[in-house]
């Protein structure tokens, strides 16, 4: 592609955009993240991983940050995302991670859907809610 004069100019890259897209989703396909991170780099061309909750939550960099915060659930730690920006006189933080999951339950499948009382028992009785 490199050489293809169709590619030279940015308008040709932008009309060729799926086939680029394409090239690139079978080449990358072929390696891990970090294969394809260690390649561009030694081609000194810039680039970044595409991370998922998990890889973010593993990086040392997010973790050096202080990016994510335990809060209890339901007597349960849980990590979520941090209060961004960071100040350093009003730093922010999560102090209520909000109600027991289901609080709301009656007032959604009731209030909302239009279920009857028995329709609103009979899912908690099969365990649907």
């Amino acid at each position: 592609m490199a050489e293809d004069p169709r590619m030279a100019t940015n308008m040709g890259r932008v009309e060729h955009e799926q086939e680029i897209d394409a090239a690139l989703k079978k080449w990358t396909s072929t390696l891990t993240s970090k294969e394809v991170m260690d390649i561009l780099e030694q081609a000194e061309v810039p680039g970044g991983p595409i991370y998922n909750i998990a890889d973010m939550m593993d990086d040392p960099h997010y973790q050096a940050r202080n990016m994510f915060e335990s809060v209890e659930v339901e007597g349960e730690s849980l990590k979520i995302p941090a209060i961004l920006p960071k100040l350093d006189r009003t730093p922010g933080r999560t102090e209520w991670a909000g109600q027991a999951v289901g609080s709301h339950n009656r007032t959604v499948y009731i209030d909302e859907l239009g279920l009857n009382e028995e329709e609103y028992n009979a899912l908690i009785a099969q365990g649907v809610i």
